[in-house]
């Protein structure tokens, strides 16, 4: 008898195990998932870039996105002033056809606009509104006299500013006084200054006049002398003539100060119409009788 054997089983191998895998093929499958992602993310992003690019123009056109000319609020046109300064200022500056509220300079760009037209002294402030909305504060420049220059006359203001010419018809221009004597013409446009110290000083004076000129019926006034001891007459109809003395901040030692020369112009506008020369460096007679207040 033979020995029972047991059947041996072939032994089993493995296969030997695949090198690891490298370049661009393996990074491309190991994240083929994240990259998909990001495929599908760049795609809406171009796909937004060009639908902005197609109707991005009309989103900002529309009427909340942008600031026209007619939500632009402004305040103190001054009555004297006849243009229209809003519309001038952003014409001029080419903000006439919109501005958009997303700018972060809008409130910057409107004041600048407003700071350069010849009328505006200052800017006070600008405050933007929602929705499209802005409200425009200025102060106007006022004139105080006339220069008279060849072919006509030009507007100053009290700092000797040159004023646009358009807005005063020739009856207007007759409530101011005339200043004359003036040699020399105006070294820039309407907004800037004159130039010359003789206006400057012209305009002081007839500024702190105010009034008085046509209480006393004084037209015009003209330098006296050389610039260094320049004065200043006022004249009216007639033989009328004031002298003023020195121009507001320019007084010689011991002249009367321009608020003491505008309280003896008030006086004499309370009088009979006056005639004839009245010097204001004069001191007052002594012996003269004091003003009585008369009894209820």
């Amino acid at each position: 008898m033979t020995a029972f054997q047991p059947r041996r089983r072939p032994a089993t191998t493995e296969p030997p195990p695949a090198p690891p895998r490298s370049g661009l093929g393996a990074f491309l499958t190991d994240h083929r998932s994240g990259l998909a992602a990001v495929a599908v993310a760049v795609a809406a992003a171009a796909a937004g870039w060009l639908l902005w690019r197609e109707y991005g123009d009309r989103a900002r056109a529309h009427r909340g996105a942008i600031l026209t000319p007619a939500d632009v609020e402004l305040v103190g046109q001054a009555d004297w002033v006849k243009p229209d300064i809003k519309a001038e200022a952003l014409r001029d500056a080419s903000l006439d056809g919109g501005l958009p509220l997303d700018d972060p300079e809008l409130a910057r760009r409107l004041a600048r606009a407003f700071d350069i037209h010849p009328w505006v002294r200052e800017v006070v402030r600008v405050t933007l509104r929602h929705p499209a909305g802005a409200v425009v504060e200025i102060r106007c420049r006022e004139p105080v006299a006339m220069v008279r220059v060849p072919g006509g006359l030009l507007a100053v203001d009290a700092e000797g500013i040159v004023l646009p010419p358009d807005g005063f018809a020739e009856e207007s221009a007759t409530r101011y006084p005339k200043l004359s004597g003036i040699t020399s013409g105006p070294r820039g446009a309407a907004g800037f200054p004159w130039g010359d110290p003789a206006v400057e000083e012209g305009a002081a004076v007839a500024a702190v006049i105010g009034p008085e000129w046509r209480s006393l019926g004084l037209t015009e006034m003209r330098p006296v002398g050389e610039a260094r001891s320049r004065t200043w007459d006022l004249a009216g109809e007639g033989d009328f003539v004031i002298h003023f003395g020195s121009a507001p901040g320019r007084e010689a030692p011991g002249e009367p100060t321009a608020a003491m020369k505008v309280a003896r112009l008030r006086g004499l506008a309370g009088e009979a119409k006056p005639g004839g020369e009245i010097d204001l460096l004069a001191q007052p007679r002594r012996d003269a009788p004091a003003a009585v207040i008369p009894a209820p």
